[in-house]
């Protein structure tokens, strides 16, 4: 039987790196900073645990996820959707491996007997997610104010209201790691020409990297990796 008052889990997940992959985790800090809530509501940066969240929904009476959502939409298209249907919803069309370890977070709460009474999946469509080291585009990140208010309304429906901060918290004050504060993601990391990003053909092509060389020069440096020159290579 739910509590007369029902613990409330809000959870971002999606991997800070990739771009619009981030948009889940970058809601709900923005959430945190700009809104407060009673003690029986938690907001959590799920990342890309998967399987380790499960006792975390096994504890909530109301979830809601906020997460980059491949609907096969126009880029930043949000879509809201509730109950039964949210599972498949998270793994329809994966953007990333956490999808599929969350669908299985959600399949164990159920056989556990222990679901939440009640789900909402805040889904933004990515608009680029091939950005190792990138941040959000312009589009998803003006879904974030539009996303939680969806949230809220529904959380509201449902008796569990928000109040907005008179001053929104220090970004040192978020739910994440300082490291990863949007500010510092953004502002700090290099740019793109001093740093390429995976799968750059920079990578491969650029003064930065150079090849082995001939079969030869190959053999004698995993050599030197793995032992010195009695070791035997086999390539």
């Amino acid at each position: 039987m739910q509590a007369t008052t029902p613990a409330v889990l809000v959870l971002g997940i999606g991997n800070l790196l990739w771009a619009d992959e981030g948009f889940g985790v970058r809601a709900v800090e923005h959430l945190h900073r700009h809104w407060a809530f009673a003690d029986n509501v938690r907001l959590a940066d799920g990342g890309t645990q998967g399987i380790y969240l499960v006792q975390d929904i096994r504890e909530a009476d109301i979830l809601v996820v906020f997460d980059a959502v491949d609907y096969g939409l126009p880029p930043a298209t949000m879509k809201l959707v509730e109950g039964e249907d949210v599972p498949s919803f998270m793994g329809a069309k994966k953007v990333s491996l956490h999808q599929t370890g969350f669908q299985e977070v959600l399949a164990m709460a159920e056989m556990m007997g222990e679901p939440p009474a009640e789900m909402l999946l805040v889904g933004v469509q990515p608009e680029e997610i091939e950005d190792f080291g990138g941040s959000l585009r312009d589009a998803v990140k003006a879904q974030m104010e539009p996303a939680i208010a969806a949230a809220l309304d529904w959380l509201a429906a449902r008796g569990v209201h928000a109040r907005r901060r008179e001053q929104p918290l220090r970004p040192e004050q978020g739910i994440g790691s300082l490291e990863m504060l949007i500010e510092r993601y953004e502002d700090e990391r290099p740019d793109a020409d001093a740093a390429p990003r995976l799968g750059d053909s920079r990578v491969l092509t650029g003064e930065q990297w150079a090849g082995p060389g001939s079969a030869e020069e190959h053999e004698e440096q995993v050599r030197e990796i793995l032992g010195g020159p009695n070791m035997r290579v086999m390539l």
